[in-house]
C-alpha cells in the first residue's frame, strides 16, 4: 500500500468524503554522493560559524533573515510556531472552476486521492460530477506544516490533489527582458510554420518520450562496476544558430516529410497577415 502523506476529508457542500494523499509521481534522477578521490570515502560537512571557524551544534543554530547585505533579523522557533497554519483534515472546496482557465504553469506537485470502499460511492459522484463539467475543485490543504492552495481534478477516473503557485510566484514575462516590438511575420513565414506544426502532430503518448540521459548513465555505471573500460566519446559540435528562418522552415518540411509522410493537405493556405501575440502574465 503507498505510503499516505496526508489523511482527512474533501468537502463539498454538505458532502465530506474521507481521503488519503499519496505521490502520484516519484524521482527517478540518478543522485552521487561526493567520495574522496585518494580514500575513495564519503565527503561529511560540518556546520561552521563564519566568524569564528568553530564548528557549531544544531542547539547553537537559530533562523535568521538577511534584511541586507551582513544584516540578519532572527526569528526564535516560538515565534515562528505562533504563525503556523493549524493543522487541518478537511479540505474545503472554495470554487469549482473550468479546466481550460488553469495554466498549467500555476500546477506544482500532484497527488493521487485515495478512498475507502465505504466513502467509495460519494467519490465517484464527485469524479463523475466534474469529469462531465469539465471541472477543477480549488481549495486548500496544509501538508507538512505549509498551508498550500490546491487544484482537485479527475485524472482516470481518479481524483488528483495538484499543489499549486500563487498568483505572486508567477515570474511577470515583462520583466523578462523579451523585445517590446510586435514582429511582422509574413503569410507564407505563418503557413510553412503551421504545416510544418501539422506535419509533425501526433496524439500524445507519454511511453514515447524516454530518460536517454538517465539510461545511459546507469548503463555507464554498470560496465564500470562490471570492470569494464570506459573510453569517453568525442564531444558533438553545437549546431549553427539559425540565421534564415524561411530555409530552416524549408527544410525542417523536407525532413519531416521525408520521415513521417507528405504534409496535411491544405495546410499552406495562407492565412491574413498577424502579429505575433505576446502572452500576457497572470
Amino acid at each position: 500500500m503507498p505510503t499516505s502523506v496526508w489523511t482527512g476529508t474533501i468537502s463539498f457542500g454538505l458532502v465530506n468524503v474521507p481521503v488519503k494523499l499519496t505521490p502520484a509521481t516519484k524521482s527517478r534522477d540518478v543522485s552521487f554522493n561526493q567520495l574522496d578521490a585518494a580514500s575513495g570515502s564519503r565527503i561529511r560537512y560540518r556546520r561552521v560559524a563564519e566568524q569564528t571557524g568553530e564548528e557549531v551544534t544544531s542547539d547553537q543554530i537559530v533562523k535568521g533573515y538577511e534584511i541586507e547585505k551582513g544584516r540578519y533579523v532572527v526569528v526564535e522557533k516560538d515565534e515562528l510556531d505562533s504563525l503556523a497554519p493549524k493543522a487541518s483534515h478537511t479540505i474545503d472546496i472554495e470554487d469549482f472552476v473550468d479546466i481550460v482557465d488553469i495554466d498549467p504553469i500555476y500546477f506544482d506537485t500532484p497527488y493521487y486521492v485515495m478512498v475507502d470502499e465505504a466513502a467509495a460511492k460519494p467519490y465517484k459522484l464527485l469524479v463523475d460530477a466534474m469529469t462531465e463539467l469539465g471541472k477543477v475543485a480549488i481549495g486548500r490543504v496544509v501538508i507538512r506544516a505549509k498551508e498550500r492552495l490546491v487544484a482537485i481534478r479527475p485524472v482516470d477516473g481518479m481524483l488528483c490533489v495538484e499543489t499549486m503557485r500563487y498568483a505572486d510566484e508567477i515570474v511577470d514575462q515583462a520583466s523578462l527582458g523579451m523585445p517590446d516590438e510586435e514582429i511582422e511575420l509574413s503569410d507564407r513565414e505563418i503557413a510553412m510554420a503551421r504545416q510544418l506544426v501539422e506535419t509533425l502532430s501526433a496524439d500524445f503518448d507519454a511511453t514515447k518520450y524516454r530518460d536517454e540521459y538517465r539510461e545511459q548513465l546507469l548503463a555507464l555505471i554498470d560496465q564500470k562496476a562490471a570492470g569494464e573500460v570506459i573510453t569517453a566519446a568525442a564531444p558533438v559540435d553545437a549546431p549553427a544558430p539559425v540565421i534564415d528562418l524561411m530555409a530552416a522552415l524549408e527544410a525542417s518540411l523536407q525532413r519531416a516529410a521525408d520521415g513521417g509522410g507528405a504534409a496535411p493537405a491544405g495546410a499552406a493556405e495562407e492565412p491574413k497577415k498577424k502579429r505575433a501575440p505576446r502572452r500576457k502574465s497572470a
